[in-house]
């Protein structure tokens, strides 16, 4: 397996988070593959073989091999059908909303072409990252792409800035009540303006960053007791956090300690 991660130019940091490129040899990858919600929107091309995608149902569809998956809530079952060759653009959890063409909140767990988003030259663009003969051409090309959606870019309500932080710093154990007084906000405004810009609530985003959270925690260090672990991410108690856990995983946390490495915490490591 072959991944890496690179840092957007610095006047692209303040929304891209960073592009990853993950490429498996047919023989080498999975069968199929959770990717596990991490707050972050992005835009994926697949320039190898085709994606398929699982709904509720069971039932299955190709993807499109250029296109943008919305805010997720639950766990999102994808198998490849050969070859695996990716490249992404991860943004922060508040960092779409310059470039989005809908609402933010109507991409909630969807997969949506890169053509239906932005059109005829999101179709050029779309060809041109597949056909690239390198990572770095295909961040330039982007790159590119989003420089010129940056001039008409919508403006991010600093409160709502200030929320993501808090979260993320708190690795999503904080008090929407206590934040919303602490801003002199209304807690329902403040729910608003951040569900409009990010695509999800400051309740789900925390739930979000505390689940990955603990999932590293659970691939990273040995983990003698759940329920201490659990304690650790400040969760009500044992079955509070094998709910929620569930709800973002689709297993409890032993099924998944038993499990291959999610994709999402494979583009979240560093190595």
């Amino acid at each position: 397996m072959n991944h890496q991660i690179f840092e957007p130019q610095e006047n692209l940091k303040e929304w891209v988070k960073c592009y990853w490129t993950l490429e498996i040899p047919k023989e080498k990858t999975p069968k199929k593959n959770t990717i596990v919600p991490d707050g972050c929107i992005k835009m994926i091309f697949h320039y190898g073989d085709k994606y398929k995608n699982y709904n509720d149902k069971g039932e299955s569809e190709f993807v499109p091999r250029c296109l943008v998956v919305g805010q997720l809530t639950k766990p999102f079952l994808v198998e490849p059908t050969g070859k695996t060759a990716t490249f992404f653009v991860c943004f922060h959890p508040n960092g779409y909303l310059p470039f989005a063409t809908i609402p933010i909140k109507e991409m909630e767990n969807k997969v949506i072409s890169f053509e239906k988003l932005f059109g005829k030259k999101g179709l050029e663009i779309g060809q041109k990252i597949l056909k690239a003969n390198s990572t770095s051409e295909r961040i330039d090309l982007i790159e590119t792409f989003l420089f010129k959606k940056l001039a008409n870019a919508k403006t991010i309500d600093e409160i709502v800035k200030s929320t993501v932080e808090t979260i993320l710093t708190a690795n999503g154990q904080f008090s929407v009540n206590k934040l919303s007084e602490e801003n002199n906000i209304n807690r329902r405004q403040l729910t608003r303006k951040f569900s409009s810009t990010i695509g999800l609530s400051p309740k789900q985003l925390s739930k979000t960053i505390r689940i990955q959270n603990t999932l590293k925690t659970l691939l990273t260090e040995e983990v003698k007791s759940l329920t201490d672990l659990a304690y650790e991410n400040e969760y009500f108690d044992q079955a509070h956090f094998i709910k929620d856990f569930k709800e973002f995983t689709g297993l409890t946390p032993k099924e998944f300690y038993g499990n291959d490495l999610k994709m999402s915490l494979i583009f979240d490591s560093k190595e």
